[in-house]
C-alpha cells in the first residue's frame, strides 16, 4: 500500500488540498495517521476520496454523502468497511510496485529531451508523481518501457504520444467494461449484509480477468506487428546487399 502526504493525496485524486481538508472537517474522510507532525494518508484514503468526488459531481451534497456512508458503515465493522476500500485500493495485484525516480535518473535515461514540459507530460499521463524533490513512478513497467523506446532511438515526444493513445484506448476499454459490470454484476446486490462479500468477490474476480485479456491482446498483437515491421525492413536491406545498384534501378525501368 502507497503512503501519501496531503498534497500527493489531493494531486492522486485530482482535487486541491483544501478540498480534502474540507471533506475531513465534515468527517467525510476518515483522520490519517500521524507520523511525528506530519498527516500519513493511504490508499484506502484514497479511494473513499474518490468515492466523496464522485458523489458530489453527481449531485449530492455532503449532508447526504455523510448519511450513506454512515449507513454503510453502521451495517458493518470498522474493519470490514476499511477492508473493503483497501480491497479496491490494492495494487498488489497488478505485480508492480511504485518506484523512486530522482531528477538524475530521468536525465541519464532520456538526456536533453526530459524538459520541464516533458516532465509535466508525463506527469499528466500518470506515469510518474512528484514526491517532494523527486518523483515516484506508479507504473514501473510504462516507464521502463517509454525509457526503453527512447534508447531505441524513438523520440520522446512521439513515445509520450504512443504511449497517451495506448492509455486512452485502454481506458476506453476499461470504461466499456465498466459498464457491462455495472449493468450485469453489480447491480444483484440490494443489501447491506450481502455488499461485503459480493463486492469482495466481484474485486477479486475482475481484476485477474481485466489483467490476463489485455495481456493477450498484447501478445497477440506484439506477435503479428514486430515480426512484419522487423521482416520488411530486413527484406529491404537484404535486397540492398545482393542486387547491384545499378540491376535494381534497371528493374524498376
Amino acid at each position: 500500500m502507497v503512503d501519501y502526504r496531503i498534497d500527493d493525496l489531493a494531486r492522486a485524486a485530482g482535487t486541491t488540498v483544501r478540498n480534502v481538508r474540507v471533506y475531513q472537517d465534515r468527517e467525510l474522510l476518515p483522520p490519517p495517521r500521524k507520523e511525528g507532525r506530519t498527516a500519513i494518508y493511504s490508499d484506502a484514503h484514497l479511494t473513499r476520496l474518490k468515492l466523496i468526488i464522485s458523489m458530489l459531481e453527481r449531485g449530492y451534497a455532503f449532508a447526504q454523502i455523510k448519511e450513506m456512508l454512515g449507513a454503510w458503515e453502521s451495517g458493518r465493522s470498522l474493519g470490514e468497511v476499511l477492508g473493503l476500500e483497501e480491497a479496491v485500493a490494492d495494487r498488489t495485484w497488478a505485480m508492480e510496485e511504485p518506484r523512486s525516480v530522482t531528477l538524475g535518473e530521468l536525465r541519464e535515461k532520456f538526456g536533453s529531451r526530459i524538459t520541464p514540459s516533458a516532465i509535466k507530460r508525463v506527469i499528466a499521463l500518470g506515469i510518474l508523481e512528484r514526491r517532494g524533490r523527486g518523483f515516484v513512478t506508479t507504473s514501473p513497467l510504462l516507464y521502463d518501457a517509454a525509457a526503453e523506446m527512447v534508447a531505441l532511438g524513438i523520440p520522446l515526444d512521439e513515445t509520450l504520444t504512443i504511449a497517451e493513445n495506448m492509455l486512452n484506448k485502454v481506458d476506453g476499454l476499461g470504461d466499456d467494461l465498466a459498464d457491462l459490470v455495472r449493468r450485469h454484476v453489480v447491480t444483484r446486490v440490494t443489501t447491506v449484509e450481502e455488499a461485503t462479500p459480493f463486492y469482495s468477490d466481484v474485486i477479486d474476480r475482475l481484476r485477474p480477468l481485466v489483467f490476463n485479456a489485455l495481456q493477450a491482446a498484447a501478445i497477440r498483437s506484439a506477435e503479428r506487428l514486430i515480426p512484419a515491421v522487423v521482416g520488411e525492413r530486413m527484406a529491404d536491406v537484404m535486397a540492398q546487399g545482393s542486387v547491384p545498384e545499378g540491376s535494381r534501378e534497371a528493374a524498376k525501368s
